[in-house]
């Protein structure tokens, strides 16, 4: 099972931040990904942490998001700076048990809730 947290509303430039625990699973062992999808949009890959540490992003996001992981408290977060309106989106975090793309949504076998992220101009 995933949880996630935070999320919310802010204006172009701010920054929020969104956590994701699992209960069940270790994320060590894991690859865990962030997705969003945006109104009237495909669900589209943000970022990625492999179990082994590797960590991926899609361009778009490339420098300005961060995702993190700790082992200790079983979290992984993703850090969004320099928010644009374009990043207004659902955004879930998900983890692949077998999985062997870490930017294809069909490897990801669990789901969290979604959290709404809304960036104002």
């Amino acid at each position: 099972h995933l949880g996630q947290s935070g999320g919310g509303l802010v204006q172009t430039g701010g920054s929020l931040r969104l956590s994701c625990a699992a209960s069940g699973l270790s994320f060590s062992s894991h690859t865990v990904g962030w997705f969003r999808q945006g109104p009237g949009k495909e669900r589209e890959f943000v970022a990625a942490i492999v179990w082994s540490g590797g960590i991926h992003y899609a361009d778009s996001v490339k420098g300005r998001f961060t995702i993190s992981r700790d082992n200790t408290k079983n979290l992984v977060d993703l850090q969004m700076n320099s928010l644009k309106p374009e990043d207004t989106a659902v955004y879930y975090c998900a983890v692949s048990y077998y999985g062997s793309r870490y930017d294809f949504a069909d490897s990801y076998d669990s789901w969290g809730q979604g959290t709404q992220v809304t960036v104002s101009s």
